[in-house]
């Protein structure tokens, strides 16, 4: 696979809902700063640089008035992350968001070496623990998801660096009396003078340094001075897991711990009755009981659990949503996109266009539905937590990305108070925001389980577990109607989305306006084509059918950019023009969209033949502040659709590391691929009929096509990265099969048969 960074030649270096009782508000827990510091000060030998955040509800935005990337002289705003540096040379950096495969093991160290300028093999990072300092900058939780990591915390790593540099300089300048100007920094030492000055290494002066008043300002340096940032870099965290130090959820083992699993119903289902004889009487099967959830059993390892498991036999009430169903949802989402919805953007009278027929010669209004099934996250790694408790305190190990939920939930259920519960975050072996959960369920779970044993437990879910009774990305209909005007020009734009919420009743209600769920209609209600149509409406219908619903890698846009690019995509041939050509006169007034989009076209080789039996389809869509293009070069063969190479284009502002985001595209493209021509769940009398990898297809290694990455040269604010190569992968590919074979495919995953 092949980067190519538009850049002077860069460097490269090396089911579940808790009981009421169960459910505790989101309590904002209060520490002052000066405890705070003074707790910090100085650990061992080492200067520890600490800032309090005070955790304040921010509305989660993806935009700002100012470059990011701009030297701060401000005042210092309150930080939440640590440093560490050793006396023993070490530099450990500690994160305050969670590692599951998106790379910030490094990225957030980059940031904080750009100004501090430690040796990197002197690198450390550690997960942070669960504690109100480490509280996102953007939502009132500590927490990882929504791409938000990178572009959240580039200022304010950078300062914790620039911080500890400024403090370290001051001890060596102090130690030798002189002024700070007159030293400088490199590779892990203070220096006065020239060559033959003096020199201190940071583990020499880093008790020193611990000592001296926090400076109120700091001097970031400018990005025309940046050393690290926007250089390719190799990812710290590849030697651990590649020797297997790394340690994820499932490598947790605690002396007398015993593993459960636990039999859940159908959706809403809950236990009449069990019988656990046969369970009881298995080797190894140490407990069979009642939680809210389902029934567990307890065994001296997984294979007893699971054995237990299959010979329990439980009688379930199967609850209100025994008679679930996917295609009579899809049949009845399909009726609800035929009506008008709750208004989520509108300009002009589009009904009235799209009421004339074929006026001075237009063409006739286009109408077009498109479906996408209910999608399961089925990350790699299984879900699982590990959990001992003892009077008055409870620790937690897991992989997780809400830490300050699952620390309340599993506070609320031993009647602790949170500080008194300890999370240890693990890696993460994909998270995709199944491990995002308010219900934090398999964690909840995990504490249910503990609290009636005397040892620590590891709660398991097979993949089975996890595909079967998880949370989904929600199944999805949309209805598009446009017209042209004689030009080929787009007119009006009438787009109906029936889709269920995410966040109602969820932490994040309050982002839910005038009855529109934003996670329903992004990527819809704000793009650039929609926007640039006079006459356009953006409508939503969120049924509630009651199955349990998730973000999943990148949200709502992961259904409205396959909609919304395939409709222009048929627009554009409605006009009888390129789609390229197109697409470029409809986004005129929107130059970084139409940037990203050029730049895959041309490398790609647009316009010029392709290989023999193949063709090319593009889309470009934004989500979460990042701009994405895919062409895709496919064929056919005997029905059966091949991706064999997909050009990417991204804008994501500010590129801390460019290796890193060419892996999130990478890993964008397999993941929507995977969807776009494989993974589907179906329901049938309340209950999924996939569960495990033989159903529930994804990606194979064989069908991954050859992936290349350009990346835009930008000192705009950052995007994410880790979603947004997600979106444009499956409309790319559905255009380019109507160029290669005529026929239109709207519904996901894609068939030709």
């Amino acid at each position: 696979m092949h980067l190519q960074y538009l850049q002077p030649d860069p460097p490269q270096t090396d089911p579940i809902e808790p009981n009421a009782a169960e459910t505790p508000e989101i309590v904002q827990q209060d520490v002052s700063r000066r405890s705070f510091l003074k707790s910090s000060a100085l650990v061992g030998g080492s200067l520890v640089v600490g800032f309090f955040v005070p955790a304040p509800l921010r509305r989660m935005a993806f935009a700002q008035e100012q470059p990011a990337a701009q030297a701060v002289k401000a005042p210092l705003p309150p930080v939440n992350a640590f440093l560490r540096i050793g006396s023993d040379e070490s530099v450990t950096v500690i994160l305050a968001h969670s590692e599951m495969g998106q790379g910030i093991w490094t990225t957030l160290p980059m940031m904080v070496n750009e100004e501090l300028e430690a040796d990197w093999s002197r690198i450390r990072v550690e997960h942070a623990p669960t504690a109100p300092v480490y509280i996102s900058p953007i939502f009132p939780i500590q927490m990882t998801g929504g791409s938000t990591t990178t572009w959240s915390e580039l200022d304010r790593y950078r300062q914790v660096g620039a911080v500890a540099r400024t403090l370290l300089v001051a001890a060596a300048a102090k130690q030798w009396g002189v002024a700070p100007g007159d030293c400088r920094v490199e590779n892990g030492f203070v220096i006065s003078g020239g060559d033959g000055g003096k020199r201190a290494s940071y583990g020499s002066l880093a008790a020193a340094a611990a000592k001296l008043p926090q400076p109120e300002h700091v001097e970031l340096k400018t990005p025309e001075n940046w050393k690290i940032i926007g250089k390719p870099t190799r990812r710290l965290d590849t030697p651990e897991k590649i020797t297997g130090r790394a340690k994820f959820g499932m490598d947790v083992q605690l002396p007398g711990m015993l593993t459960a699993v636990v039999a859940h119903g159908n959706f809403g289902a809950k236990v009449k009755s069990f019988d656990a004889t046969a369970a009881k009487a298995l080797p190894g099967v140490r407990a069979v009981f009642e939680v809210p959830m389902g029934v567990a059993v307890v065994g001296e390892h997984f294979w007893a659990a699971k054995c237990g498991r299959d010979a329990l036999k439980v009688t379930w009430d199967p609850g209100p949503h025994a008679g679930l169903d996917t295609a009579n949802l899809r049949a009845s989402f399909l009726e609800q996109s035929k009506t008008a919805g709750a208004k989520a953007a509108a300009n002009g009278d589009v009904a009235k266009i799209l009421a004339a027929e074929a006026p001075n010669g237009s063409t006739p209004p286009l109408v077009a539905e498109y479906s996408l099934p209910y999608l399961a996250h089925a990350p790699m790694e299984p879900l699982n937590c590990t959990v001992r408790h003892s009077p008055g305190r409870c620790e937690v190990w897991t992989g997780t990305q809400f830490q300050t939920v699952d620390q309340q939930r599993v506070a609320a259920i031993f009647g602790l108070k949170p500080e008194h519960v300890e999370i240890h975050t693990t890696f993460l072996g994909g998270g995709f925001g199944r491990r995002a959960n308010i219900a934090s369920d398999f964690v909840v779970e995990a504490a249910h389980v503990a609290k009636k044993l005397d040892k620590p437990v590891k709660l398991v879910w097979s993949r089975e577990d996890d595909i079967r009774g998880g949370y989904y990305r929600p199944m999805a209909i949309h209805r598009v109607e446009g017209a042209l005007d004689p030009h080929g020009v787009p007119v009006a734009w009438r787009h109906r989305i029936v889709s269920q919420s995410i966040m109602a009743g969820s932490l994040f209600a309050a982002m839910i306006q005038n009855g529109i769920d934003p996670t329903v209609v992004e990527g819809a209600s704000d793009s650039p084509y929609v926007k640039a149509i006079p006459h356009h409406l953006i409508e939503q219908h969120t049924p509630t059918p009651g199955v349990p619903v998730l973000w999943w890698r990148s949200v709502g846009n992961s259904h409205t950019a396959f909609a919304v690019e395939s409709f222009v995509d048929e627009l554009a041939y409605a006009a009888k023009r390129d789609p390229l050509e197109f697409r470029r006169a409809m986004l005129a007034k929107s130059p970084r969209f139409l940037a990203v989009l050029e730049l895959a076209a041309e490398k790609a080789g647009w316009g010029t033949p392709p290989p023999a039996g193949r063709a090319r389809g593009l889309a470009v869509h934004e989500s979460f502040g990042s701009i994405v293009s895919h062409v895709a070069e496919v064929s056919v063969d005997q029905g059966r659709i091949r991706v064999h190479r997909v050009t990417c284009a991204i804008d994501c502002g500010v590129c801390v590391n460019p290796l890193g985001v060419r892996a999130q595209m990478e890993s964008g493209v397999a993941f929507g691929l995977g969807a776009a021509l494989y993974s589907e769940l179906t329901m049938k009398e309340g209950r999924v009929l996939e569960s495990n990898f033989h159903d529930y297809r994804i990606l194979r290694l064989h069908e991954m096509p050859q992936v290349d990455v350009h990346i835009m040269p930008s000192h705009e604010k950052s995007g994410g990265a880790g979603e947004p190569g997600t979106p444009p992968i499956a409309p790319a590919v559905a255009n380019a099969v109507f160029a290669l074979t005529g026929k239109r495919l709207r519904d996901l995953p894609l068939r030709l048969a």
